[in-house]
């Protein structure tokens, strides 16, 4: 079975060497889909570039939390002409991240609600980045996610925070932290993880899953995700596929759904 990879940065500069090679490659090594989202403006209309060139991929358009500070209202219109594009599936990713803190926190969550806000206006989906901030995600998405279709995307938390995403109907996507030895929380969380909010993602070039872990990641790689998946939710590796399948169809809009 075919499967598709809900959330990989191909426009990344450590692709620039065999970019044309892996994107031509993944329908042999598994892979139907790819949804490559964005950082900032210029890796916006990189994905975009990317998704108009290849059938089997599909752009998000944003500023993730660490370019909060670079948002502004020429880019956010500039934001809304790529909107236009038929490839360009949802906003993201946006949300907030206390790690690194490359942008101040109260200017990532006013950009991270101004974000929300134009999506509600282009009428897309959001995908959402959140680190070390699960309390201001979870209030700012209780406050203005409401009714929207949401994505949380390389899910690592514990079983209490996906509960409350749940309770709201997000979308859960899994990465290849999930194979890592010592990634207890999501392992104990992916157990609680109904099969309708399932999605599967490489984040490649990053989060590379064992037992390619240390290399660079791929989209080929999704499927030791559903292995692992298999493994801990103890069903069938093609169910698995198919439910994240069908929901990544649902959630962006693409393929047999559109």
């Amino acid at each position: 079975m075919l499967l598709i990879d809900s959330h990989a940065h191909l426009d990344d500069e450590k692709f620039d060497e065999d970019r044309e090679e892996v994107i031509s490659s993944l329908k042999n090594n598994g892979v139907e889909f790819v949804i490559n989202p964005a950082s900032d403006l210029e890796s916006s209309k990189n994905a975009v570039r990317l998704a108009n060139k290849y059938e089997n991929i599909y752009a998000c358009i944003g500023n993730h939390p660490h370019e909060a500070k670079l948002y502004n209202d020429e880019i956010e219109d500039e934001y809304i002409e790529l909107s236009k594009n038929k490839k360009v599936v949802a906003i993201g990713e946006i949300g907030l991240d206390y790690h690194y803190d490359n942008s101040p926190r109260d200017i990532q969550r006013d950009v991270f609600i101004r974000q929300i806000e134009l999506a509600k206006k282009l009428n897309l989906p959001i995908v959402i980045h959140s680190r070390d901030a699960v309390g201001d995600t979870l209030e700012i998405l209780e406050e203005y996610g409401k009714d929207m279709k949401v994505m949380i995307h390389a899910y690592s938390e514990s079983v209490e925070v996906l509960r409350n995403y749940l309770k709201l109907g997000f979308y859960i996507s899994i990465g290849g932290v999930v194979t890592f030895k010592n990634a207890r929380k999501v392992k104990e969380s992916v157990i609680e993880l109904p099969l309708d909010r399932l999605l599967i993602e490489t984040d490649s070039p990053y989060l590379t899953p064992e037992p390619y872990r240390g290399k660079r990641n791929e989209p080929k790689y999704t499927k030791y995700v559903a292995m692992k998946l298999s493994e801990l939710m103890e069903i069938n590796v093609e169910k698995i596929i198919e439910a994240s399948n069908m929901n990544a169809k649902k959630f962006f809009g693409i393929g047999n759904e559109n």
